[in-house]
């Protein structure tokens, strides 16, 4: 089963990046070239058939698995990025972090009117980042189809703030 290859990959990392918390390190699958390409056909059998117009990657671990999987399935990725890193005319969207704020971009020409864009990152924690990203598929006039994740941290609850995007929600391995 993906999820048990998945957990036994991922590395606990104590108090980091600050006392008290215990860092899921991703960074081992990229080590495993047959594991990653399993995760990619999981996603790829999961999302063949539901109708996405494209995937949107938040920087910089949604990536990884976001852009080969749009290109599995055959479709355009889109990039959200931190502010300032994308040349070409982008919109914005600022939100609060729980330590502060961020703002978050993607060229305004990413998504068009009746888009429907999964939104793919490695980690759902408190739902932020992917709460914005869909802010921005919104501005732009696309609809979510859904938001994709290789971890939930489950006791966070950020799958509460999705909900008034989608209700199709998925992590590959919760904790």
């Amino acid at each position: 089963m993906i999820e048990a290859k998945i957990k036994a990959a991922i590395r606990d990392v104590p108090n980091f990046p600050k006392e008290g918390i215990v860092f899921k390190d991703i960074t081992p699958i990229m080590l495993d070239a047959q594991l990653s390409v399993e995760i990619l056909d999981h996603l790829a059998a999961m999302y063949r058939d539901k109708k996405i117009d494209k995937i949107a990657g938040i920087e910089s671990r949604g990536f990884l698995f976001g852009y080969p999987l749009a290109m599995k399935l055959g479709i355009p990725f889109v990039m959200i990025r931190k502010a300032g890193k994308l040349p070409y005319h982008k919109i914005s969207h600022a939100y609060d972090l729980e330590y502060g704020s961020a703002i978050i971009e993607m060229h305004q020409d990413a998504v068009s009117e009746g888009d429907n864009v999964l939104i793919h990152d490695d980690l759902l924690a408190t739902g932020g980042s992917a709460s914005a990203a869909a802010e921005l598929i919104l501005k732009c006039g696309g609809t979510v189809a859904g938001f994709n994740f290789l971890v939930g941290l489950n006791f966070l609850e950020g799958d509460q703030k999705l909900l008034k995007y989608s209700n199709k929600i998925t992590n590959l391995v919760g904790y």
